[in-house]
């Protein structure tokens, strides 16, 4: 039998995305197909390459070359990424940033840097080029979780104005306002000096091209959120929270923050942090210390996705403050929650980039 490029074409037709609801060809994500006798192999670009659903995806094309072509056909599949974007090319700010993701919640003390800063990590492991903004202007936490306590950036000058280049650690570039102040004194900034700097770490550094940048926004909904709201193209949005009606009682204003009529910016998914407690000697137990099921309710009753459940871990804070991530650890107890962490927020993402561009949608509701 004689097969032709054709043939392995019409046959992937029959392979859809699970999450975007079409068939692979007319996503365009077949690429490079290659016949060689009864061999055949051609590359799936995936959106992201933290694509959890990689593997179903790859045995979906084998069996459809199998059932449309011959079962007898050799099939490699060569899985490749290339992450979306809604950016326009006509955008001037941040252009080679494919995609902005705030880091919010409605209070303080839920763990936000702590996602934020081990989301961005898990997701440069995946292969995705990161950086990572502390925008907590009033309480940057960045600089100690890096153990960059001392650390001041390098800057150049070009056409009368000085830029910044970012630190690069674990594998992501990094910016804080704590590397620009002395952290040990209080930080007395108005609103608009605070915007100011805000903008300054976004506009005066050299980011370079990246997948996904990570922005920790201070708690609250005040000056800086909706600086960042209102002045940069952000793709969407999370929020963090902790189980108890008391922390979703606040987290629920950041929700409303995000998805007022003037502002209009996706929520990606809701996280929830401190979730359960396992015992070291017995991981298999798991005690809801502070109460189970409230961050599924409220994800429900936004209709939103939970994007994952952090269990408290003492070495999480211990790791922080020692300057090392959790996520580093390719064998820490909490490594596994954060890489699901970051495949659902990258799926959300691809979602949310494809409803716009393909479906003409607004965005707005990128679960399912």
């Amino acid at each position: 039998m004689t097969i032709d490029n054709s043939q392995i074409v019409d046959a992937l037709r029959h392979v859809d995305d699970p999450d975007l609801k079409k068939d692979l060809v007319t996503l365009n994500m077949i690429e490079n197909i290659a016949v060689d006798g009864n061999k055949v192999s051609f590359d799936v670009v995936l959106t992201t390459p933290a694509c959890p659903l990689k593997n179903q995806i790859r045995q979906a094309c084998i069996d459809a070359i199998h059932e449309y072509v011959d079962a007898a056909v050799e099939v490699t599949v060569n899985m490749t990424s290339r992450v979306t974007s809604r950016r326009k090319e006509t955008d001037s700010m941040l252009k080679e940033v494919k995609n902005i993701i705030a880091v919010g919640s409605g209070k303080g003390g839920v763990g936000k840097s702590t996602v934020a800063v081990n989301l961005a990590i898990a997701l440069a492991k995946t292969g995705a080029k990161v950086g990572l903004i502390d925008a907590d202007i009033y309480g940057p936490s960045i600089p100690m979780m890096f153990g960059m306590m001392t650390e001041r950036p390098k800057g150049y000058d070009k056409d009368g104005k000085t830029y910044v280049y970012p630190f690069e650690k674990f594998g992501i570039k990094v910016l804080s306002i704590g590397f620009f102040v002395d952290q040990s004194k209080a930080l007395i900034w108005r609103g608009p000096m605070a915007s100011m700097a805000l903008r300054q770490m976004f506009t005066d550094a050299e980011w370079g091209a990246l997948d996904y940048m990570v922005v920790d926004l201070p708690p609250g909904t005040g000056d800086i959120p909706l600086t960042l709201i209102q002045d940069f193209p952000l793709t969407g949005a999370i929020i963090v929270s902790t189980p108890q009606q008391v922390a979703i009682a606040d987290v629920r204003k950041a929700a409303d923050m995000f998805r007022n009529d003037k502002i209009n910016i996706p929520i990606l998914g809701l996280v929830e942090n401190m979730s359960f407690f396992s015992p070291p000697d017995a991981p298999e137990k798991k005690y809801y210390i502070f109460g189970q099921g409230g961050c599924a309710k409220f994800a429900e009753e936004l209709n939103i996705p939970l994007l994952g459940q952090i269990p408290i871990v003492g070495a999480i804070a211990d790791s922080g403050d020692a300057g090392v991530p959790m996520s580093v650890d390719d064998h820490s107890p909490v490594t596994e929650a954060f890489l699901k962490l970051c495949e659902s927020v990258a799926q959300q993402i691809a979602i949310s980039n494809s409803i716009r561009e393909i479906f003409g949608g607004t965005g707005e509701q990128v679960s399912g």
